[in-house]
């Protein structure tokens, strides 16, 4: 099985972190990833991952729009969204973007291994 994971975020140095943690545990994943909302829809026109990790403030459009994008494809609608963010880390912050419909929201710096429980269920679940 080869898990597909996306990586959106601005950050460079935060990917590259990321990307390198995650490659720690003991998945078979692909790692893609993007540094603004433009390079990604060109990369999923082509390209289903089984998660996306997103961050809120691309430089581009905001995370927001960017999931319910994402959320508006019939073939990207069922693709679970993590969002992560250094600027909305409020209750409230955490509490739209859950009811607008991302399966969990992390603030910055990421807990990597809360991070990674999260994704982990999505990976033991995967069919």
């Amino acid at each position: 099985m080869n898990f597909k994971i996306l990586i959106v975020d601005d950050d460079k140095n935060f990917i590259e972190t990321l990307k390198d943690s995650l490659k720690e545990k003991d998945i078979n994943a692909e790692i893609k990833v993007s540094s603004s909302a433009k390079e990604s829809f060109e990369l999923l026109a082509s390209y289903v991952p089984d998660i996306i990790i997103l961050d809120v403030q691309l430089g581009d459009m905001h995370g927001m729009d960017f999931m319910k994008t994402v959320k508006s494809s019939k073939r990207l609608s069922a693709v679970p969204v993590i969002f992560i963010s250094a600027k909305y880390t409020e209750p409230a912050d955490r509490a739209s973007a859950l009811l607008a419909g991302a399966k969990a929201f992390f603030s910055k710096p990421v807990d990597i291994e809360e991070l990674w429980k999260e994704i982990s269920y999505y990976v033991k679940n995967k069919k």
